[in-house]
Parts: structure tokens; C-alpha cells; sequence
């Protein structure tokens, strides 16, 4: 069995206040899924806490780039060289975020050394860009495209690396089947397995076939993101954006159980999941029902 180390990512950065004078709340996500004892019940390491930069966009306005950009550049080079040393260490870096810039660490990290693919099961692509929006702000919005290569220098070509993944190492699984990035997604021959295909080929079977693709020689790994919108808004409704028509946990279990079984794997990072939109803490419940189930035979 592989060593699973647990490292806290709380950042919010990368995401629009929910309210003017508030800070998103997706920071709390690590803590939540502490209390549910994923440490413990996954036999995994402490990795400690990645502390972020303090939430201030300043004076920033549309126009400007994306806001907190410098101090998402200072976060992703510190988160990567956290896990950098989980990976060369061969354990598995099981990162509790934290918004989806968060995966720009281990997108640096993973580029640090060698060639690796992605897994970001999202029920968004995450791929904005100017070549494709005016509205480029939100890092937790844009991290794929950023790390892709797309975007300002002083986010997607850190250390001189962009682009930390190439088109071709992608796979996306759960968007929803109306979304408007498909068309550019195909055109990149970016593979995207939306909600639809999923139930119409089945989760397990199409997690597979993307498994056995990313297991080339041509690529040293890969990564595993997780944003917690790819789950319907009826079972998983502390999210920034719950959009109808996602994954149910029958779905989502057996896509992500496959995704993270290969050896091939070496980490996987949980993001978006709002615990001040979830009074009751179920659907923090669920999601560490959910990662826990993914990673305690593996």
C-alpha cells in the first residue's frame, strides 16, 4: 500500500468575495474534512499546513489581471515545494484545499521533475483566458488555462517551466454537457468526458481508458483534482457556484476510485467545498466519505 501524507492548502486566493466586506470560505475546507478524521481513517501522515498569503485584492479592478497574483505566484512556489518533496519521497501528497488555484502547486511541483498528466475531475474546465474572455480575474477560474501555459508570465511561467502540463496530458471528466468550453477544449484535442458521457459509457469504464492513456512512457505520472462542483448542487450544495445537472456519489465514487488506484498516481487535491454554506456539515460528510473511500484500498 502507498504512504498517503495529508498537507492543508487553505487558500482562497483565487476566488471573488461572496460579498463585498467577506472573504470565501473555502478555506475552511482542510478543517472540515480534519473533523471528519480522513487523517485517521486513511492510516495517512501529517503533512502540516501550507499557510497562505492574507486575502487583500487591494485596489484591483476588471482589466487589471487576475487579482492576488502576486501572492498566488509567492503560494504556489511554497505549496510546491511541499509536495515536490512528498512526490521524490514517493508517498502520495492528498492536499486539502483551498480553491482550485491551489492545483498550480502541484502543477509547478510535478514540472520541477519530469513530465506528468492531469486527472481534474471539475464540473468546469477552469480554462479561462484572454484568448477567450474578458472577465480574467479569478485565479480558481483559470488555473487550467494557466497552467497550460495561457495567461500572464508571472502566474503561468514561474521558474522559467510553462507550461506546466501540455494540452495533450490533460483529461477532464464532469462538466457539464452544456458548457461553452467544449468547443475549445476539442479544438485542443483536450479529452473531456462531461456528465453525459459519463453515465452513458459508465464511470468506471471511461476513468479506465483515461488511466491507461495517461500511463504512457512519455509521462513520469500524473495528478488527480477534485472540485467539489462536479457533484450535483442536490447533494453538494456548499459550493461557489452550483450549477444543476453534475455527478451523483454513486458516479463520482467509482470515477475517483479509478483515477487514483494506478501506481501511477502520486497525489490528489480536494478543492471549493464552502463549510459556511453547509450548516449541518453533510456535504463536507459526503466529500470525505467520498475521498476516503477513493484512497483506503489503494
Amino acid at each position: 500500500m502507498r504512504t498517503i501524507v495529508v498537507l492543508d492548502a487553505p487558500s482562497n486566493l483565487g476566488l471573488r468575495p461572496p460579498a463585498p466586506g467577506t472573504v470565501p470560505g473555502c478555506y475552511k475546507l482542510a478543517g472540515a474534512l480534519r473533523e471528519q478524521r480522513v487523517v485517521a481513517r486513511l492510516g495517512a501522515l501529517e503533512g502540516g499546513v501550507v499557510v497562505p498569503p492574507r486575502y487583500d485584492r487591494g485596489d484591483w479592478k476588471a482589466g487589471d489581471g487576475v487579482f492576488n497574483a502576486a501572492a498566488i505566484a509567492r503560494y504556489t512556489r511554497t505549496l510546491a515545494d511541499r509536495i515536490e518533496g512528498h512526490v521524490r519521497a514517493g508517498e502520495f501528497a492528498l492536499v486539502l484545499g483551498g480553491d482550485c488555484s491551489i492545483q498550480l502547486g502541484a502543477a509547478l511541483a510535478l514540472r520541477r521533475i519530469g513530465r506528468y498528466g492531469l486527472a481534474a475531475v471539475d464540473g468546469s474546465a477552469d480554462f479561462r483566458h484572454t484568448g477567450n474572455s474578458e472577465g480574467v480575474g479569478a485565479a480558481g477560474g483559470e488555473e487550467l488555462a494557466i497552467a497550460t501555459g495561457r495567461g500572464q508570465a508571472d502566474l503561468s511561467d514561474l521558474e522559467g517551466l510553462r507550461p506546466y502540463l501540455r494540452d495533450e496530458d490533460v483529461r477532464l471528466f464532469g462538466m457539464r454537457d452544456e458548457d461553452e468550453d467544449q468547443v475549445e477544449l476539442a479544438a485542443l484535442k483536450i479529452p473531456n468526458a462531461t456528465v453525459g458521457q459519463i453515465r452513458e459509457r459508465g464511470a468506471a469504464d471511461i476513468a479506465r481508458a483515461a488511466v491507461e492513456s495517461l500511463e504512457t512512457p512519455a509521462l513520469d505520472g500524473y495528478w488527480v483534482h477534485l472540485d467539489a462542483d462536479v457533484l450535483d448542487p442536490s447533494v453538494m450544495p456548499a459550493v461557489d457556484s452550483p450549477d444543476d445537472g453534475g455527478l451523483f456519489p454513486d458516479e463520482l465514487a467509482p470515477l475517483l476510485r479509478t483515477l487514483v488506484s494506478s501506481p501511477r498516481c502520486v497525489g490528489l487535491n480536494v478543492t471549493i467545498y464552502d463549510p459556511d454554506l453547509d450548516p449541518d456539515g453533510s456535504a463536507g460528510a459526503l466529500l470525505a466519505d467520498l475521498v476516503v473511500g477513493a484512497l483506503a484500498d489503494n
